[in-house]
């Protein structure tokens, strides 16, 4: 595989992942009971659009065609969330879930870096979100341990 097809495999991973978060994030924010949560969420799919915008320039800038949808498995998940949180803590249920979506995400991010393999536009690409993804991440692990200690 040449290095603009490894960059743009690697980048649109990245980029249906955050998708996948960014969809379930406003998704949840309809469902959730608590009005402070589902702003956060709204705030949240904003910076998972940001992520998917930026990255989708990086692939269109070195000729690629960029990701234009999400994963199966992001799917499987929100509807898993969904089933949950009917049988639950519905706020708690999704913020779970989401936290969830955020280890995937960063776990991502991070071994796309520690790859070897990754060609050094790709890990530039991926380092410029990285803060932006640990915050997220932190934030919602932060609500999973607030909530739990709350119920």
């Amino acid at each position: 595989m040449d290095n603009q097809k490894k960059i743009q495999h690697t980048l649109n991973d990245l980029i249906e992942i955050a998708r996948d978060g960014g969809d379930f994030y406003t998704d949840a924010a309809t469902k959730v009971d608590n009005p402070a949560l589902s702003t956060l969420f709204t705030q949240m799919a904003g910076h998972k659009r940001e992520i998917v915008n930026g990255l989708t320039a990086d692939v269109a800038a070195i000729g690629g065609e960029p990701a234009d949808s999400g994963t199966v498995a992001g799917s499987m998940r929100q509807m898993y969330a969904n089933v949950r949180a009917a049988l639950g803590n519905r706020d708690y249920a999704y913020v779970a879930e989401l936290e969830e979506v955020e280890d995937k995400l960063l776990e991502a991010f991070k071994d796309t870096i520690n790859d070897s393999d990754t060609p050094p536009a790709a890990k530039a690409a991926v380092q410029k979100y990285l803060p932006q993804v640990v915050e997220c991440h932190d934030i919602m692990r932060n609500r999973k341990i607030a909530l739990k200690e709350a119920s």
